[in-house]
C-alpha cells in the first residue's frame, strides 16, 4: 500500500513539474518576443534621432528655409510657374 502512495505522489509531483516548466517556457517566449519588439523600437527611434540631428544641422541653411517655405507656406519665387499633374 505504501508503494502505491509513494508512486502516486511521485507521479503527481512529476506532472506538476512538467506543467510548471511548460508554463514558464511560454512566459519566457513571450518576454523574448517583447524584448525583440522593444529592441526594434529602440533601433527605429535611434534612427529617427539621427535624422533629426542631421535636420537640426541644416535648419539655418538657405536650402532648408526655401524647402520649408515651399512645402509649408506654399511660397514660390516671383514669375515661377508650378505645374501640377492632375492625372494622378
Amino acid at each position: 500500500m505504501k508503494k502505491i502512495y509513494r508512486k502516486l505522489i511521485i507521479l503527481i509531483i512529476a506532472v506538476y513539474a512538467v506543467f510548471t516548466i511548460i508554463n514558464q517556457q511560454k512566459t519566457l517566449n513571450q518576454y523574448s518576443n517583447q524584448t525583440e519588439q522593444l529592441n526594434q523600437e529602440i533601433a527605429e527611434e535611434t534612427q529617427n534621432k539621427e535624422n533629426l540631428a542631421k535636420q537640426k544641422e541644416n535648419v539655418d541653411s538657405l536650402d532648408f528655409i526655401e524647402q520649408m517655405a515651399r512645402e509649408k507656406l506654399d511660397m514660390y519665387y516671383p514669375n515661377e510657374r508650378i505645374y501640377m499633374d492632375q492625372g494622378m
